[in-house]
């Protein structure tokens, strides 16, 4: 099962002038770690291109519980909620952590794969496929 955890890097710029991490930044953190996750796993920009399909996002949001602040030790992770059959479109949970286990974000978002030429949601090819269901899933995961 493949599992992600990042390590952040806060840096002086995503602070805000409470000196802590500005809300946005953490809706970046999100956007690299699936970035991270699709490249580390094969789905290269190349892949992406010669099947001319890119990630949608349709929906996203974030429920913040702690504040994350310039000296904090920060992960982020990746988890599949969800996918249709044919999967096409997908739900994925990122949950953001400071100094090891202090629960400091939850993300959720829910995407699509586009045709980049026809601009209509298109069923991804089976690498992509294959590689959301070998990775690790939310505890309420299911298929639409």
């Amino acid at each position: 099962m493949i599992e992600i955890n990042l390590p952040i890097q806060i840096r002086w710029a995503d602070l805000d002038p409470n000196f802590h991490v500005l809300h946005s930044k953490y809706y970046d953190f999100g956007a690299f770690c699936r970035m991270v996750y699709l490249t580390e796993n094969g789905i290269s920009t190349a892949l992406l291109t010669e099947n001319n399909i890119g990630p949608i996002l349709l929906k996203e949001d974030c429920t913040f519980r702690r504040e994350l602040k310039f000296e904090d030790k920060v992960s982020i992770n990746l988890k599949i909620s969800w996918y249709s059959k044919n999967g096409a479109r997908w739900g994925m949970q990122h949950q953001i952590f400071k100094n090891d286990d202090i629960l400091s974000a939850t993300i959720n978002i829910e995407g699509a794969w586009m045709d980049t030429q026809l601009r209509k949601l298109t069923a991804p090819p089976e690498p992509v496929i294959s590689l959301f269901e070998n990775t690790q899933k939310t505890v309420d995961f299911f298929v639409k």
